[in-house]
């Protein structure tokens, strides 16, 4: 049980848009997003009372519950093939060994977000999840059920891959470069 007499609403509910933006990416559908929001939030609630607080918070811990259970989505998805989320997996957008971050790409120049996306999926998530500042190597390890030393790989490789996708596009952009 959580130290203090924090509920499981004050902890979880400030997270629901965060945890929206993730199901979102994941799902690619508001609806099915909606869905696995739903899921998670009941799994969180009727495990709430084994939640022990850590230093990171609820929200790494809520994370791992969404990754869960898209991935039993994506399982059950397997075996009675339907429109909406086996489209998604069709296509290659997601895996099950990551959980996509919502981050705002809009911002950022086409070119960068293409490599982004390009990313092999594994490193995808942990690069995502480094760059947003908003978690440390052990939090994205607890997210992703892997170890910190497979999270410092993953990473090390990823932005590797984001570079040399990059080069091209960082020399035609350099300051000071030619426009054309």
């Amino acid at each position: 049980m959580p130290e203090g007499d924090k509920s499981f609403e004050s902890l979880a509910l400030p997270h629901l848009e965060a945890l929206f933006r993730v199901a979102r990416r994941l799902t690619r559908s508001d609806h099915e997003a909606e869905d696995l929001v739903q899921d998670t939030i009941l799994r969180a609630y009727k495990a709430f009372r084994t939640f022990e607080m850590r230093e990171f918070g609820i929200r790494p811990w809520l994370l791992r519950i969404l990754n869960n259970v898209f991935l039993t989505w994506l399982a059950r998805e397997k075996k009675s093939p339907r429109t909406g989320l086996s489209e998604t997996m069709e296509t290659g957008l997601v895996s099950p060994t990551v959980v996509p971050i919502d981050l705002d790409l809009e911002h950022l120049d086409e070119e960068v977000k293409k490599a982004i996306d390009e990313l092999a999926l594994e490193f995808r998530m942990v690069v995502v999840l480094w760059a947003t500042g908003e978690f440390s190597y052990q939090e994205i390890a607890g997210i992703l059920s892997v170890p910190i030393g497979t999270v410092m790989s993953r990473l090390h490789r990823g932005r590797n891959q984001l570079a040399a996708a990059l080069e091209d596009y960082s020399r035609q952009n350099r300051i000071g470069g030619t426009d054309g």
